[in-house]
């Protein structure tokens, strides 16, 4: 029998569009807003086909969750939390989505280890960490060329070698598509 959480999200495009998704509470999830996924997914040019997606700090999925129902070829959702992390595995087999992996781990772990490599990667740690600059040094080497990057944050960390495509700004938080600086 699933869980039952008051917190939901629901998918604002693609295959599974309008599709409420429950997640429950943690410390530092906020799901990130439907006006702001939105905009990302204007961003993206609205489809992820043959796409492959990191979602590292997947929390309610809601980043992750989006893209496959845009037709993302394979979306791997990186959670800590072990109940959030059985959150997500249970949504995705509630959707039906096999081209999502959810893996219950540390994400600067997974960032360490992985051979795979990834056209986007979705970014939106707990609010009050600093996980954001530890994690944008580690992600040249699981990036394919031409891979952007979105992320979210209350403040900017140190973003060298990285530049800013397209950003914005909903309350508090800042959030912006990134790509590799090209080195002169």
């Amino acid at each position: 029998m699933a869980a039952q959480f008051k917190n939901q999200v629901r998918i604002i495009g693609g295959d599974y569009k309008r599709r409420l998704l429950k997640f429950p509470d943690s410390e530092g999830l906020r799901p990130t807003p439907d006006r702001v996924r939105e905009t990302l997914f204007n961003w993206l040019g609205q489809e992820c086909t043959n796409l492959t997606c990191l979602d590292l700090f997947s929390g309610s999925g809601a980043l992750g969750f989006e893209a496959a129902s845009r037709n993302a070829k394979r979306v791997v959702m990186v959670e800590r939390a072990k109940n959030v992390a059985a959150s997500l595995k249970e949504n995705q087999n509630l959707l039906g989505a096999s081209n999502i992996e959810v893996i219950w781990g540390d994400a600067l772990r997974f960032l360490d280890s992985t051979a795979e490599r990834f056209d986007v990667v979705f970014l939106d740690p707990p609010f009050a960490s600093d996980f954001l600059a530890q994690v944008l040094p580690k992600l040249p080497r699981v990036l394919n060329s031409g891979a952007v990057i979105y992320a979210e944050t209350a403040n900017w960390p140190d973003r060298e070698g990285w530049e800013i495509v397209k950003d914005g700004k909903a309350g508090q938080v800042k959030y912006a598509l990134l790509k590799q600086s090209l080195i002169v």
